[in-house]
């Protein structure tokens, strides 16, 4: 008898976090290491936000359970804000507070799948989707794009791998890892196609305030109204307000769906921390300059690593449009000697760049994309230009 259950015994480690990790390590051993891997804010949460939560901690009505499903006064705000910035109207009972986004994109899957059911995942995709999907017994069925498209998918591409097991599409705007944004055509095209056969879309909004130069974000529950009844909005407060340790995300959907999805929580977890909800609360409820300033400093180091891996002979590197990465074109470096050695593949050139040149990113096979390579450009200005200058050094 296995002392661990297949279906956990199959789940890879997170790739993102494990790259972290690794390089967190070798740091704590002495080694000077750059990491572009983690993606977080590398600011702190905004200091309003974290004097809600001190307040809260001081107060008793935060000591003891609330409902399952979220504070009301945070469902509430949740969809004032989601009218605000997406044009999207529900109302609090339309909302179910998470452990984080990344709880929410698991319960999103587990409500919707039966086993066998499919789910179309576009990769590049977030690593942790299809493992998420095949939790709930779901099936991904995995789109392959690339640079040349700008790693869109088209409904031409959806219709081809639609089934008649095909329960629902994820739609990922503006996208980790490629840091692609749809324009409102694209986005209403693949809204009205998913509501032609009657597919779910489930949404991702997390990056939602992140997009650079001409690209905007836009809403495809917003674009296409006809799919608001079978249609999941995925959103939290770790992006936008640099909170990825508060653990608040949120899911935004019809109500029967959001009913089973409340009961489904309240025996995996209960409420949401109560002080976290609180700071979320203050978050989503205040204004929107300090997610300006950290917009601003993004999409200037968006531009200086774009500049600086695009300059690297074997290396191409679409301009991210949205999120906080770029995601180059490596297959130019692979089978060729650097340092002595030689990647023939992005898992083992990522093993090399950071025993080398102490320099860590996630390699592209952890996003279904082999050959491309994950850096985050959520670290400080001369960091960013040194682990850059170290990385092509080191392969030129």
């Amino acid at each position: 008898m296995n002392r661990v259950s297949a279906r956990l015994a199959a789940i890879a480690p997170s790739a993102t976090l494990a790259v972290d990790a690794k390089a967190k390590a070798l740091k704590a051993q002495g080694e000077n290491v750059i990491g572009f891997g983690a993606g977080e804010p590398d600011f702190p949460t905004p200091a309003h936000i974290v004097e809600a939560a001190v307040a809260a901690c001081r107060d008793p009505k935060n000591h003891v359970y609330t409902p399952a499903g979220g504070l009301p006064d945070l469902k509430d705000a949740i969809a004032a804000k989601t009218k605000r910035d997406s044009g999207f109207e529900c109302e609090g009972g339309q909302v179910l507070v998470t452990n984080g986004g990344k709880h929410a994109v698991f319960t999103a899957f587990a409500v919707l799948c039966d086993p066998g059911d499919e789910v179309i995942c576009p990769a590049p995709y977030w690593t942790t989707y299809p493992e998420a999907i095949t939790l709930a017994d779901g099936v991904p069925v995995v789109i392959a794009t690339d640079d040349e498209t700008d790693f869109k998918v088209t409904v031409d591409q959806l219709e081809a791998a639609r089934t008649d097991r095909t329960k629902a599409v994820l739609f990922v705007s503006p996208d980790n890892p490629s840091g692609a944004v749809y324009t409102p055509a694209e986005t209403k095209a693949i809204g009205e196609w998913a509501v032609e056969h009657g597919i779910w879309v489930i949404t991702d909004e997390i990056y939602e305030h992140l997009t650079y130069g001409p690209h905007e974000f836009s809403s495809i529950a917003t674009l296409v109204p006809d799919l608001r009844d079978q249609c999941l909005i995925l959103n939290g407060v770790a992006k936008t307000y640099a909170m990825t340790g508060w653990r608040v995300g949120w899911m935004i959907g019809p109500n029967d769906v959001i009913k089973a999805a409340t009961n489904f929580q309240s025996h995996a977890t209960s409420n949401v921390s109560n002080v976290a909800q609180r700071a979320a609360l203050a978050a989503v409820s205040g204004g929107l300059d300090d997610v300006a300033m950290m917009r601003s400093a993004f999409e200037r180091r968006g531009t200086t690593m774009h500049r600086m891996l695009s300059a690297i002979p074997g290396v191409s590197c679409m301009e991210p449009q949205g999120a906080f990465y770029c995601f180059p074109n490596v297959s130019g470096l692979l089978g060729k000697s650097i340092a002595g050695s030689v990647a023939a593949t992005t898992l083992e050139l990522a093993d090399l760049v950071l025993d080398k040149a102490k320099v860590a990113f996630v390699p592209g096979e952890a996003f279904g994309a082999p050959g491309y390579a994950r850096f985050s450009f959520a670290l400080g200005d001369a960091d960013l230009e040194e682990g850059i200058r170290r990385f092509a050094e080191l392969v030129s």
